[in-house]
């Protein structure tokens, strides 16, 4: 059984327009390694999407912080909101934004597409998870 951890960042999408899009990523917190990600806006429906890549993982216990729209998709009795158990996954978060430039906060680099972003985001996942070996 894992400890899974849920958790989302904000991505600049075009500069001049400022249009966002949110990364919501689950980590495994045992085994150390990136799950899945969906990308999307900050609600309910693109966490949702989130949940529906995980239905096919044993999940022992969800942590998440106190934002609203996990209560409305992850069942209860396995969720466990606390901002002090989400350090693991924020640790990825910056693992994100140190290695893609189109991540770090006021950067000149940003993201014209959503599916280059995307590509991005599991090329590097996979990569950590030492699933693919860019270099050999």
């Amino acid at each position: 059984m894992s400890y899974l951890l849920l958790n989302w960042m904000r991505c600049t999408l075009t500069s001049v327009t400022k249009k966002y899009c949110w990364i919501w990523i689950a980590v495994d917190r045992v085994g150390k390694k990136f799950i899945n990600c969906s990308f999307g806006s900050r609600g309910t429906k693109t966490g949702q999407l989130l949940w529906e890549k995980l239905k096919k993982k044993e999940i022992g216990e969800v942590m998440t912080d106190h934002w609203r729209a996990y209560a409305e998709f992850i069942p209860e009795n396995i969720h466990t909101q606390s901002k002090a158990e989400t350090y693991t996954v924020e640790g990825y978060n910056g693992i994100l934004r140190h290695f893609l430039a189109r991540l770090r906060r006021k950067t000149k680099c940003y993201t014209k597409s959503l599916e280059m972003l995307k590509y991005s985001v599991l090329l590097l996942m996979k990569h950590r998870n030492k699933e693919l070996s860019i270099f050999s």
